[in-house]
């Protein structure tokens, strides 16, 4: 284990490290609470890059927890080109200033081979039909590799004690985000998923890891993503038709947008609207979704990027 500055979390690197700090820490929160009491653990997975979307998920688990643990791990499995994966911004040392500013307790930051100590892995978790459309269709095996180290992360964060346990992600990555819902009810992993709202700049783009990378004249284009959104959710709110069509028409016309995909899903089941519901997470079979899911990806210069927005019920 590493002890870091005073207003830096502490730092470690190997499992085994991650558990005897976890429950350290719990150990000293729950020495400062009743007897019948149960502290609570929050774990923040985290690749790094870490800009206010990321401040706002540590915001939201220190808020609500006794005990704040964040991960900074650029995952190989979840990138299908090599030269994305070595692109990815690795920026740990900010990181820790942005975490500790939040109150994060502890960064467990392992290498490559903390997580995979035998290579690559033989036997992963499979993100099935629900990850082979949108955005496992436009990248094949995406979602196997981000459930595989999202199991391994909420495993071995796991309290070896009494103690509640949540799990925090962001809802700009919704597929993402259903997927790890289905996951821990479909495998009973004994932890609470939380979503946090996307936060945005002030021009409307959506903070991501991705956007550094955008030149001034290619973030005022990727600008048409959040616009198109904004513009579903007033007809929604209308009850007009929604109209897709006409919405992927004003995304392809931007220049130096190149548009992936825009749908409207069901958001546990990422189903596009209108046909029959499957069971999700939280509802039974035939049960009316609270709200419809606009989601949206294309590819602006070099840089690929996601959005998405809630739209409420259909009249």
């Amino acid at each position: 284990m590493t002890p870091t500055g005073p207003s830096l979390p502490l730092l470690v690197s190997t499992p085994a490290d991650l558990r005897e700090a976890t429950a350290g820490l719990l150990d000293s929160a729950r020495s400062r609470m009743a007897a019948d009491d149960r502290p609570s653990l929050a774990l923040v997975p985290t690749m790094g890059g870490l800009h206010a979307g990321h401040a706002a998920l540590a915001q939201a688990a220190r808020t609500a927890n006794d005990v704040v643990v964040a991960s900074v791990f650029v995952n190989p499995l979840q990138f299908g080109d090599r030269a994305d994966l070595d692109r990815y911004p690795r920026t740990l040392d900010e990181d820790l200033l942005l975490l500790g500013a939040q109150g994060v307790d502890m960064v467990f930051a392992p290498g490559v081979g903390d997580m995979y100590p035998g290579g690559e892995p033989l036997v992963r978790v499979s993100a099935g039909p629900m990850g082979e459309v949108l955005e496992g269709a436009s990248r094949p095996g995406h979602f196997d590799g981000m459930l595989t180290v999202v199991a391994k992360l909420l495993n071995l964060a796991q309290p070896a004690t009494r103690a509640d346990y949540r799990a925090y992600f962001g809802q700009k990555d919704a597929q993402q985000l259903a997927l790890i819902r289905r996951m821990v009810v479909d495998l009973n992993m004994p932890v609470r998923i939380e979503g946090v709202p996307i936060v945005r700049d002030a021009d409307g783009l959506a903070l991501s890891s991705r956007n550094r990378f955008l030149a001034g004249h290619e973030r005022s284009a990727a600008l048409v993503l959040s616009r198109v959104l904004a513009a579903l959710r007033d007809r929604a709110e209308r009850g007009e038709p929604l109209d897709l069509v006409a919405a992927r028409a004003q995304v392809a016309a931007e220049e130096g947008v190149d548009l992936d995909y825009l749908a409207v899903v069901e958001p546990d089941t990422f189903s596009p609207i209108g046909e029959p519901r499957a069971v999700g997470p939280t509802g039974s079979a035939g049960a009316e979704p609270p709200a419809a899911l606009a989601v949206v990806a294309a590819r602006v210069g070099a840089v690929r990027l996601i959005d998405n927005s809630l739209l409420p019920p259909p009249h």
